[in-house]
């Protein structure tokens, strides 16, 4: 039996402005297996990239609960959040927010010193390189590369540390029909080859032909799945 690795129950999120208090989420409540690739769609303004960001612990919710292996991310301090996300989480977005004076090696040597405190791993670094086909890139700056390539040094850094969910935010925004299919199948790898858990956001209903399931969302609610 699959284990769920993710859980939200009634989540709620209002932002006050002044003494105006708008609410964003209005009672999510969904569940997540381990090594599901899962898409959430919805129009903008529906409260997509707030979710997700509340799934990887950058916000708090207003109430309700968010569930990452068993642990309350609604429930901890911020130190023990910022503890969980960094054990538990890689992010990959639409701005592919590389370090433009470092290489792709170096950006991945970066992302281990934030998660182990040390050097890191180079023989890891090299085979995840290879993995997103990236070897002959390993020296090169994110201006030498071109943006699939960039976008691809960017899930290499979110799976470095080897986290439990992979949690991405329109990954092909900034990418032509060729490098988006280039980086969903490599999604699709990682699921795949690794069981990696995975929850994307996206417009593009291409994207969701390599997902298990799709999650719906409008004013602030899940809609269907």
């Amino acid at each position: 039996m699959a284990k769920t690795i993710l859980q939200t129950e009634n989540l709620i999120k209002n932002y006050k402005v002044g003494k105006m208090e708008t609410p964003v989420l209005k009672g999510v409540s969904f569940s997540v297996e381990e090594g599901e690739f899962i898409a959430i769609m919805g129009p903008s303004g529906c409260g997509k990239s707030t979710l997700l960001h509340l799934l990887g612990g950058l916000l708090s919710p207003t109430s309700g609960k968010i569930l990452i292996d068993g642990e309350d991310l609604a429930a901890v301090s911020d130190a023990k959040r910022t503890e969980i996300r960094r054990r538990k989480i890689g992010f990959v977005f639409q701005r592919f927010n590389l370090f433009p004076t470092l290489t792709a090696d170096g950006n991945l040597r970066l992302a281990e010193r934030i998660h182990t405190g040390n050097g890191g791993n180079a023989e890891r670094r090299r085979e995840v390189l290879h993995l997103l086909k990236l070897e002959n890139k390993i020296n090169n700056r994110p201006l030498e590369l071109s943006g699939g390539e960039q976008q691809r040094v960017a899930l290499a850094r979110a799976i470095i540390n080897s986290p439990a969910i992979i949690l991405a935010d329109e990954p092909t925004g900034n990418l032509d029909t060729e490098n988006s299919q280039i980086v969903l199948d490599m999604f699709k790898e990682l699921n795949e080859r690794f069981n990696q858990t995975i929850i994307m956001i996206t417009h593009n209903p291409d994207a969701t032909e390599h997902c298990d399931r799709i999650i719906r969302m409008k004013d602030g609610k899940i809609v269907n799945e």
